[in-house]
C-alpha cells in the first residue's frame, strides 16, 4: 500500500528478521498466557520492575501484530481518524482506483471533497471492509449450504 507518513506508518523500516521474528512469537505466547487479566511485571528504562495489566482488547491487538511479525510479514498502522486517498483506499481494499470511485459515485462508501480530491475517512473504509467481508462470508455459507443439498 502507498501510504504518505502522516496517514500511517510501518512497524520497523525493513521485514522483520528471524530473530525478531522469533522474539514476536515469545512474547505472543507471553500475552497469550496472561490474556486473563493477570498482572505482568516487565522492567522500565530504569531497570525497575513495574507491574502492568493489559486490557483485553490491547492485548489482542499486539497478539495480531505479532502474529504478523512472526510469520515474517511487514505491518502498517493506519489511524481511523485519517482521511486517505482513493488510491490509499483502493489499494486497503485490494480494488482498482477506478472500481473504488464507482462506489463511492454510487454512495456506498462515504467520502469528502477536498478540492476536487475525493478522500475517504479510515473509519469509513473499514467498516465498508467489514460489511464487504460479511456479505462475502455470507454469500459463501450460502454456496456451501446449497452444495450439501446436492449431495
Amino acid at each position: 500500500m502507498t501510504t504518505s507518513g502522516a496517514y500511517a506508518f510501518e512497524l520497523g523500516d525493513s521485514i522483520p528478521t528471524e530473530d525478531t521474528q522469533s522474539s514476536a512469537a515469545q512474547l505472543r505466547e507471553i500475552l497469550i498466557a496472561y490474556e486473563n487479566g493477570e498482572e505482568i511485571i516487565v522492567l522500565d528504562e530504569d531497570n525497575q520492575r513495574q507491574r502492568l495489566v493489559l486490557a483485553p482488547q490491547l492485548s489482542k491487538l499486539l497478539r495480531d501484530i505479532l502474529s504478523h511479525i512472526e510469520k515474517g510479514e511487514g505491518v502498517t498502522f493506519v489511524p481511523n481518524s485519517k482521511q486517505l486517498t482513493t488510491q490509499q483506499a483502493a489499494d486497503i481494499l485490494n480494488v482498482s482506483r477506478p472500481f473504488l470511485i464507482k462506489l463511492l459515485e454510487q454512495g456506498q462508501l462515504a467520502h469528502s471533497k477536498v478540492g476536487r480530491h475525493r478522500r475517504i475517512e479510515a473509519a469509513h473504509l473499514f467498516a465498508y471492509k467489514r460489511m464487504r467481508d460479511a456479505e462475502r462470508d455470507a454469500a459463501l455459507d450460502n454456496l456451501i449450504g446449497k452444495d450439501r443439498e446436492l449431495y
